[in-house]
């Protein structure tokens, strides 16, 4: 039985009493935060990473945790494996779900980055009747980021060195082609030469951000890791990028992106935008194709928890001008062989009109109807690329009565995960004219670590989830050969329940072969973890073994989606040409 911190003390002391031994008793100074800071980039306001381990040797377990820490004016950038505030000056962190308890003698990591901090920062944690306090200190020379460490011959600098790191050289980037193209039939993804295919790819985000590039690469190697992705067995990378930033490229403003320096010496001197075209690039030399996913329309860490596409500073004209330029920009190069249109649009019944909605209208928040203009907007300037239309999170139970979404009872309607909930394509699907054969339905799906959801109260099974959740909100789509689903986010901890979870989506990805791109690569991930550990360079080999078996694999090979290109280095994997398909 674990005890909690409240508790824990007057239990220690019962059993010293009782056993007439030396049972200790609880020690608020066993319980420590050690915040290390391991980097720091860019012009001011400084960018710094920061590390952070609890240490808990007080005596007691601990059962929820809370660090205050007084940052000044700084602002954050990321945080990880933790809930983050900032309010007047306080950065606030609460433990996630998953490491709120600390066993006596254990510990526990988690990070930030913060933008901007000025001299020491004093800190405050908490556990029940547990404090500490303490204050650290900034390394000067770390913050010390002048013309001599943006220089390519960086290795002398402490600043963003780290020699632990892996380090692979850029492959030859060959030519961009146009072959690669796909549409749809069916339910089904296949090539010109009427192949189908299987997508079965990852995410990494940071695009959206304000990093500016992938997350992580305050760590490990940009080329590394895409060889990493590649050799896996990866074939498509979604990227979930700003409809803000995309902006900022186009308008000749391309801002900074924060990196390792050291680590990512050839990428110094280059923006944002000529790191992004460098990492098409990286992809098509190593068999990958790229999904773009607007991920928010604003640039921000928490962006994809604003309801939809459009916001008080990125309109709806904006978003459209953001897709269209990304479009043409790469209309060339079948390395981007995708558009997710909107990352899981979402509200409430009594959100109103800032709620995302599916029916028939025009109305500004009818998100069928904006992806058909907003696909309008991509095809018109690259006609070859797939179209991904996620859904929403509520849809009417009675769709006569309540068509307008105007009841904000929540007995109205059904719920599903954010962009999980197509029941609306039965009523009212979507309609790409001519191009309805680049259509694909991408549905997000998680387990019961990121929300406990009807569907997993008792003891859920297989047959259970397709009857509560997956059946009606989209699999029917696959079902009746509507189109095609690519389950653009699943995953999550290895840990129980969620594995049980997990398990039996697998089981439905494989049974079916349907598409998908797992969440997440970033070990930042706070409600699900990722492909890879804290360093970003350590792969978390159970759960990518996991993952290994929805991988599109013929005979003991890896399929990539470039006809020429083997998909990665290892020689583990083969071009799309080289396979049978499905």
């Amino acid at each position: 039985m674990t005890e909690t911190a409240d508790t824990a003390a007057a239990t220690v002391a019962a059993e010293a009493s009782q056993d007439g031994a030396a049972a200790g008793s609880a020690d608020s100074s066993g319980f420590t935060a050690e915040i290390k800071m391991e980097e720091s980039w860019g012009d001011a306001p400084v960018n710094s990473k920061y590390t952070i381990k609890l240490v808990n040797k007080s005596g007691m377990d601990v059962d929820g945790w809370t660090l205050t820490v007084n940052v000044g004016n700084a602002t954050l950038g990321d945080g990880w494996n933790g809930n983050y505030n900032i309010q007047g000056g306080v950065l606030t962190i609460t433990n996630a779900d998953y490491n709120g308890q600390i066993p006596n003698g254990g510990n526990i990591e988690i990070g930030m980055i913060l933008a901007g901090v000025d001299g020491d920062m004093s800190y405050e944690l908490t556990a029940g009747s547990l404090k500490s306090t303490g204050t650290t200190m900034q390394n000067t020379q770390q913050q010390n980021n002048d013309s001599n460490s943006q220089s390519q011959d960086n290795s002398n600098n402490s600043n963003n060195n780290n020699t632990n790191v892996p380090n692979a050289g850029a492959l030859d980037v060959p030519a961009a082609n146009t072959d690669d193209w796909l549409h749809t039939d069916g339910n089904g993804i296949y090539d010109s030469t009427g192949k189908q295919v299987w997508l079965t790819g990852c995410n990494w985000f940071g695009y959206n951000t304000g990093t500016n590039t992938f997350d992580g690469l305050w760590n490990s190697d940009l080329n590394t890791s895409l060889q990493a992705i590649a050799d896996h067995g990866f074939n498509l990378l979604r990227v979930p990028i700003s409809a803000e930033l995309i902006l900022q490229w186009k308008s000749g403003n391309a801002p900074d992106a924060n990196f390792n320096q050291a680590t990512n010496s050839y990428l110094v001197g280059m923006d944002s935008l000529e790191i992004f075209d460098y990492v098409v690039g990286q992809c098509r030399a190593n068999g990958i194709k790229i999904m773009l996913d607007i991920h928010s329309a604003e640039t921000n860490a928490s962006g994809h928890t604003v309801n939809l596409w459009y916001t008080d500073k990125i309109t709806e004209a904006q978003y459209r001008e953001a897709l269209a330029w990304m479009a043409e920009r790469y209309k060339n190069d079948d390395t981007i062989i995708a558009f997710d249109l909107k990352n899981e649009p979402h509200g409430k019944p009594f959100e109103a009109d800032n709620a995302a909605i599916w029916n028939d209208s025009k109305d500004a928040n009818n998100w069928k109807y904006e992806a058909e203009q907003a696909a309008a907007a991509v095809l018109a300037k690259n006609p070859n690329v797939l179209i991904m239309v996620e859904g929403t999170e509520i849809y009417p139970i009675d769709i006569k009565a309540n068509g307008d979404f105007s009841s904000t009872n929540e007995k109205d309607y059904y719920f599903n995960w954010w962009g999980g909930n197509l029941r609306g394509v039965a009523d009212y699907p979507v309609d790409l004219g001519k191009y309805n054969n680049k259509l694909v339905y991408s549905p997000h799906d998680y387990g019961p670590t990121v929300y406990e959801q009807p569907w997993f109260e008792g003891n859920f099974t297989y047959d259970s989830l397709m009857k509560d959740c997956w059946h009606d909100n989209w699999f029917y789509i696959y079902e009746n050969k509507t189109a095609p689903l690519l389950i653009g986010e699943w995953g999550g901890f290895m840990k129980e329940p969620n594995l049980k979870w997990m398990g039996y989506e697998r089981e439905l990805i494989a049974t079916y072969h349907l598409n998908h791109t797992f969440w997440c690569y970033n070990a930042n991930s706070g409600d699900t973890g990722g492909l890879v550990k804290d360093d970003f360079v350590t792969w978390d080999e159970e759960k990518y073994n996991f993952v290994k078996e929805v991988l599109w694999q013929e005979n003991g090979k890896f399929v990539g989606l470039d006809h020429q290109i083997p998909l990665g280095t290892a020689g583990n994997g083969i071009s799309l040409s080289e396979a049978k398909g499905l």
